[in-house]
C-alpha cells in the first residue's frame, strides 16, 4: 500500500466510524517512503482522542514506526488509555510498545497497533462502557 492511500483509508475511518463525532486533522505528511498523521477527534460519547503515527512503507505494506494515541474523558483531565512505543519501559514484555490505563502510572504491556486498528479498539471498548 502507498503512503498516500494509508492516509486516505484513515481519513474514511475516521470520517465512517461510529464512534467519531468530528476531527481536525494537525499534521499530514506524505515523504517518498514515509508519512505521518497526527488529528484530535471528538468522539461521540464526549470524550477526546489524540492520534499520533508515523509510518512508511515496506513491500506495499504499511509498517508503524513510532506512535502516540492518548483517550482522555470530555474534560481532557482524565486519562483513559495512551498506547505509545516511547522506549521509557525497558524491563515491560513487547517492549517499547506498552499502554497506560487510567493513570500514567499504571503502565502495561501493549502491542503496536496503527490509527486503523486503534480506532477499532476503542469502537468495541466504547460498546461495553
Amino acid at each position: 500500500m502507498e503512503i498516500a492511500d494509508y492516509i486516505r483509508k484513515v481519513k474514511r475511518k475516521l470520517s465512517e466510524s461510529s464512534i467519531v463525532n468530528s476531527f481536525t486533522i494537525v499534521d499530514e505528511r506524505i515523504l517518498f517512503d514515509r508519512g505521518y498523521f497526527r488529528a484530535r477527534v471528538l468522539l461521540t460519547n464526549g470524550d477526546f482522542l489524540e492520534i499520533a503515527e508515523a509510518f512508511t512503507s515496506i513491500d506495499q505494506r504499511i509498517v508503524t514506526i513510532s506512535y502516540r494515541y492518548q483517550w482522555m474523558d470530555a474534560s481532557k483531565q482524565k486519562l483513559r488509555k495512551r498506547w505509545d512505543n516511547v522506549e521509557h519501559f525497558p524491563d515491560l514484555p513487547n517492549f517499547p510498545d506498552h499502554v497506560h490505563v487510567g493513570d500514567e502510572l499504571n503502565v502495561q504491556p501493549g502491542e503496536s497497533r496503527n490509527i486503523l486498528q486503534i480506532i477499532t479498539v476503542i469502537e468495541r471498548e466504547i460498546e461495553i462502557l
